[in-house]
This record gives C-alpha cells, structure tokens and sequence, in this order.
C-alpha cells in the first residue's frame, strides 16, 4: 500500500471517529474525565495517533475528556498492581498476559463489549477467549498479540553462507556457533523482563514436547524427558552462540544491542525493525523477519496478547464502559492499528486481511505465526496458578539457571517444585 493510500485509510478512520458516538451519551457524560493507563509503545505514532486524533475525536462527539496516561516499558505491572492495592488511579488499564486471572475481582465485567464486537468484527480468534473469559466472564476486551519472531541480520547471516533462516533449531544453533566466532553473537533475553524471555522460552520448550501441567490444569508434568532436551539445547545455544548480558536482559535490552549492532538475531516483536527504518536505515535494510524454528515436536509461538481491563471500583464505570465500546468499532480501532502498522496482530478476523499487513511484507510472519501460537502453560487452560507461574518467572529460570551451570536435574527439581506449591490447591 503507498503512501497515499495508507493516508487516505487514515483520514477515513478519524472522520468516522469524530462522528461515532450519539447524542445522548454527551448528554449522560459531558465534564466526565476517563483515564486511560497505557504503557509507551515502542510504535511512536500509536501512541500519537490516540493522543492527537482519538482523544479529542471522542470529546468533540461525547464531551468526556480521556487522558491517555502513558507509563514507561516494564512499569505497567507495577502500576496496574498499586491501582489495584489503593483502589485509585486509572480507570481503563492496559494489562498483558495472564492479568485477568490474577485480577478477575478487581475487573468489571466487560462481556456485553466483546460479545457485540465480536458479532460486528468477523468474530474473535479462539485464544482471545482464552486470555480474557474468567469463569465464562469477559474480564477483559484483547487489544492484539504483540508476536514475538525470529529479526535477523541477513548481511552477517550471508557472511557465513545462510541466505534464508534456518528451519529448525538445531540448524539455527549451527549457524549461531559460526556468528559468534566472527564477533556476530546472538542475543535472546533470558531475564526478567515481561515479553521477550517468554517468547522464546515457551516455544522452545514445547517444541521438544515439554509442558508445566496437564491440560487438566493441576498434574504438573515439568519433570520429563522433553523438558530435559529442551533444556540441554538452550544450554549448548547460550554458550556457544549468544552474547553473555543476555541474562541481566529486560525487554528493551535487545533492542538497544540491535541498533548498537551487538546482536545478529534475537527473538522479538517487529518494532526491531519499524524503529530501524526510522532511525538506523543502514540496520533497516538488512534486518528480516521470520517465524520461530521448529523442534522435534513442531513449531510453535507464544501469544503475547494485551487487552484493555476497567477497573470495577472506577468512579466512572460508565463512562469508562462507554469509550472502550466506542474505541473497539471498526472506525476507530481499524485507524488505530494501521498507525502501528502490524505491530499490533489483531485478534479479531476482520482484520486478517486488513490494509495494514501490506505496508511492510516483511511483517506478514507475525500474522500467519498466529495460527501456531498458544497462551503461558499451554496445554493447561488459563487461570489463576499459571498466572502466578507466570510472574514468578518460573519457567525463565528454570532454563536460566541452567545456562549458569545449574544441572539440567537440578533446575528441572526446582522448577517442579515451585509449580507443585502453585498448583497444590488447583
């Protein structure tokens, strides 16, 4: 799509923004002040484009005044954590992950939105209900996956004679040996962050056929085989092809060694490459995008979904309702989007084909990686226990301690006893 077009897709979406809302709601909600927590977007025109078209769009048609708040990466949890514990703050949060199972009685019920968008909109992917729905209520409305790939450096991965990525991990593993020899490591963060540690660890560990726990939820199965080999490989992997900060790393780690040109590949979301365009053409023209490499047992992605909760003891409960039915309309939400390009992967079919996965092909992975992406745990349905293993970083560790010469015995033990104590009144 050039740039006109995609212009034209834009000056669309804020006449239809501008009009969308009715009367009486200005009637009902004129003076109301919504705000809206959200953490900065690695996508600067996101952030504007709410700011600076949405924003004053919906006060124009309702009169209520929203604040987009915006807190720096990494400090969302935090933040949604002290709104909860004091009962003030935002109204409408942007929470990742597993936060609707950690939170379900702190969120209002929000099922009447989804239900009705997903009726307008193609309807929802199955894992949105996944993420969201906490004892057949929707806790939450799914915003979109944040997919976590495979960005590499085609020029150095060339310099060793590979043309096109690797399709197993193995051959992946092979490749990385002979970077890190010519001073090109990879870099995969193996700290505590939120998103990029577990976008590769999960895959990994399913792709050799490890699981945490049953689909039954409760019969925890770390202790296996698979999980052992899946082990023995990130050891060999971090040892002999990565860059050794990996471990200190949080989410903006990897980016950072990118553009500084530390890294040859590492596994992260696409604003790898959006940022470099903008900013480090050179780096832009020589960075691709590709899905994760396939185990013994397949290949896999995991679903990083991110969705808009509103907190039940909001003093401004409609109105907080309102704007987020309003923001979920085609109008509004399809404009939104296209501002990130396909940073965002919706989880709603309309937008399968949208007008925005053209802007740049070298994205279009992160879409057709949804069809092999499952949430934290999988197989085990969500709920509150594999939240907790979630943020308690269960997993990372587990492989993390093994790259600094925990035995692969030892950390597997370790591992399975935190999840028993987890999963012991599930």
């Amino acid at each position: 799509m050039g740039k006109s077009s995609r212009r034209d897709f834009l000056k669309i979406a804020v006449v239809g923004a501008a009009g969308a809302a009715g009367l009486p709601l200005r009637a009902r909600a004129a003076g109301k002040t919504v705000t809206f927590l959200h953490e900065t977007s690695f996508i600067q025109t996101f952030d504007d484009y709410m700011q600076n078209t949405l924003v004053p769009a919906y006060k124009k048609a309702t009169g209520v005044e929203v604040v987009y708040e915006l807190t720096s990466v990494g400090t969302s949890p935090t933040r949604v954590s002290t709104i909860i514990e004091t009962g003030s703050g935002a109204d409408i949060a942007i929470i990742f992950l597993l936060y609707p199972f950690l939170f379900a009685d702190k969120l209002m019920d929000v099922s009447d939105i989804a239900e009705e968008v997903g009726k307008e909109s193609g309807g929802w992917y199955p894992s949105a209900r996944e993420a969201a729905v906490v004892d057949g209520k929707w806790k939450a409305i799914p915003h979109s996956n944040i997919g976590q790939l495979m960005n590499w450096r085609t020029d150095w991965f060339a310099e060793v004679g590979v043309k096109k990525f690797p399709e197993t991990w193995e051959e992946l593993y092979e490749v990385g040996k002979k970077l890190k020899a010519k001073d090109h490591p990879f870099g995969f963060e193996l700290g505590h962050g939120f998103g990029d540690n577990h976008g590769w660890l999960y895959p990994l560990l399913w792709s050799y056929g490890g699981h945490e726990v049953e689909a039954d939820g409760k019969t925890v199965v770390i202790d296996s085989d698979e999980t052992a080999k899946a082990i023995d490989f990130a050891r060999k992997f971090f040892k002999d092809c990565m860059f050794d900060d990996v471990l200190g790393w949080t989410d903006v780690s990897n980016n950072k060694a990118w553009m500084a040109e530390q890294i040859s590949c590492t596994n992260n979301a696409e604003s790898i490459l959006w940022f470099a365009k903008r900013n480090f053409p050179d780096i832009g023209k020589v960075t691709d995008q590709a899905q994760n490499p396939a185990g013994p047992k397949g290949r896999f992605h995991l679903l990083q979904c991110q969705s808009h909760a509103i907190f039940d003891f909001s003093p401004v409960k409609a109105e907080a309702h309102a704007f987020l039915r309003w923001l979920m309309e085609e109008k509004q939400l399809g404009g939104w989007y296209a501002s990130a390009d396909s940073y965002y992967q919706p989880f709603l079919h309309a937008y399968d084909n949208a007008p925005m996965w053209q802007v740049e092909p070298r994205n279009i992975p992160y879409r057709d990686a949804m069809t092999s992406a499952h949430m934290p745990g999988w197989p085990a349905p969500p709920n509150r226990q594999l939240a907790e293993s979630v943020a308690k970083y269960v997993i990372v560790d587990m492989f993390a301690k093994a790259c600094t010469g925990t035995s692969t015995k030892d950390a597997i033990k370790t591992a399975e006893t935190q999840l028993k104590n987890i999963y012991k009144a599930a």
